[in-house]
């Protein structure tokens, strides 16, 4: 009898973004599928550990770094960007400043980081708290922010309803995979397989994705 050997592949993720926007609940959501509303403020940085069956043939193991958003820990964010293999920043819909201020990570994380290969890391732009009302930033703003700044595609999300936490994670998986395949020598192909159905807003050289829905909130 044959046995199929595992590979098991350790990306670094780092979420970024304005305190109180969502970081840890979005970690929590995907790791634990749990929500709370009294979530500590992150001290620092908090480390989490998640493992992804990918293919019968590869699993992914995930560090996710959640990151303080107060300013007294920006000193330290090269130290926690060290060797990241992708990066998710965050903003709340609610409030216009941390949506601003996603440019200002973004371009902290270009200065501070990049791949073996001198590349930038596959960013992902989320949109939190799509399930209120009320809100300060509309999809157009947030698709031109993400074509000027490079981000690799947006998605609005809830992370209280559990809207497209696991699709987001799918995604920046896949663009890892790819830059992992890119970095060894391989066929993108061999790495990457868009999820059918996917609401990601994709930016990329090669393909441009647009859905006029995101949720339905």
């Amino acid at each position: 009898m044959k046995y199929q050997t595992m590979t098991e592949i350790l990306f670094k993720v780092i979420i970024i973004g304005d305190p109180t926007v969502g970081k840890t609940s979005f970690v929590q959501r995907y790791v634990n599928d749990a929500y709370r509303r009294d979530y500590k403020m992150t001290i620092g940085v908090d480390f989490a550990l998640k493992v992804v069956k990918w293919s019968e043939s590869q699993t992914i193991k995930l560090q996710l770094w959640d990151i303080a958003g107060q300013e007294r820990f920006t000193s330290m964010t090269r130290v926690y960007y060290k060797d990241a293999h992708a990066c998710i920043i965050m903003f709340d819909l609610t409030q216009q400043s941390t949506f601003q201020n996603a440019v200002k990570w973004k371009k902290d994380l270009d200065t501070k980081c990049s791949l073996a290969d001198g590349s930038p890391i596959p960013c992902l732009l989320l949109a939190n708290k799509c399930d209120l009302s009320h809100r300060e930033v509309q999809q157009s703003d947030i698709e031109d922010m993400c074509k000027e700044h490079d981000f690799v595609g947006w998605t609005e999300t809830s992370v209280k309803e559990g809207l497209m936490i696991e699709e987001s994670m799918r995604f920046l998986c896949e663009e890892m995979m790819t830059k992992h395949a890119e970095l060894d020598g391989f066929s993108n192909s061999m790495a990457r397989s868009m999820v059918p159905g996917s609401t990601i807003h994709l930016r990329s050289q090669q393909t441009e994705h647009k859905e006029s829905s995101v949720c339905s909130c």
